[in-house]
């Protein structure tokens, strides 16, 4: 996740030490079941604990959000998406082509697509970083109402932070509209992207969303491989 965004930073500072403030006093009130001794002994061997109740208290918070708008965020805007025509796991990203840490993502994505034939990933637009993320996000739309969708990713990622220039060039290629086009389709897939991002808690891109499971971060491969197989497994 970027901590150098201006406005994301101290949402992101906040969020994280609230969440890990939060489950550190869920230890703490509960003097009857183990002594704040044994509480700080244990933070000291395993501060990671602290990290694991932030994202079970983060799951419990988005995941009736998630499950309120499932259709909404796993049905792809036209050609959006890679990976199983017929999934039975779907993962969500929320991203910028100007976001380095998206790109940072990118080997993990195709990574799991390349080794789990069950698995889509649904592209969402979120341009957040200045004027040509929206215009590479509104070619982007163009480019999926045209099927050609993950050419486009592919290609303008390739290209470096995009420009009116990458953009353009990349539009060529594809005999697409390079100019962004502001049409009601595409503005209404960007607002309703916005509004599902917000309702996630997200504080900058990428934001993974995997069954009830909310990522708000460049995780790695690790991390989400862990998410799907999760989501995939049986529910108790």
């Amino acid at each position: 996740m970027n901590n150098q965004r201006g406005i994301w930073g101290p949402a992101i500072a906040g969020g994280v030490v609230g969440a890990l403030l939060t489950g550190a006093l869920g230890l703490a009130v509960a003097p009857q079941l183990v002594s704040s001794k044994a509480v700080r002994g244990a933070l000291i061997a395993d501060p990671s604990m602290l990290i694991d109740a932030s994202n079970a208290l983060r799951d419990r918070q988005y995941a009736p959000v998630i499950a309120a708008n499932r259709i909404a965020l796993e049905t792809p805007f036209a050609s959006s998406w890679k990976g199983s025509a017929k999934p039975d796991v779907t993962l969500i990203e929320f991203y910028d082509y100007a976001c380095g840490y998206c790109r940072k993502s990118i080997p993990d994505i195709e990574r799991l697509i390349a080794e789990d034939k069950g698995l889509r990933v649904v592209f969402r637009e979120l341009p957040i970083l200045g004027p040509n993320s929206v215009a590479a996000s509104r070619v982007a739309l163009a480019a999926s109402k045209a099927g050609k969708f993950a050419s486009y990713h592919d290609a303008l990622y390739a290209e470096g932070a995009p420009t009116p220039e990458t953009i353009a060039a990349v539009a060529f290629k594809l005999g697409i509209p390079g100019t962004p086009q502001d049409i009601p389709e595409y503005e209404a897939e960007l607002k309703r992207n916005f509004q599902l991002a917000g309702q996630l808690g997200a504080t900058g891109t990428p934001l993974f969303v995997i069954g009830d499971r909310v990522i708000n971060s460049a995780a790695g491969y690790p991390a989400l491989k862990k998410a799907v197989d999760d989501a995939r497994a049986p529910r108790g």
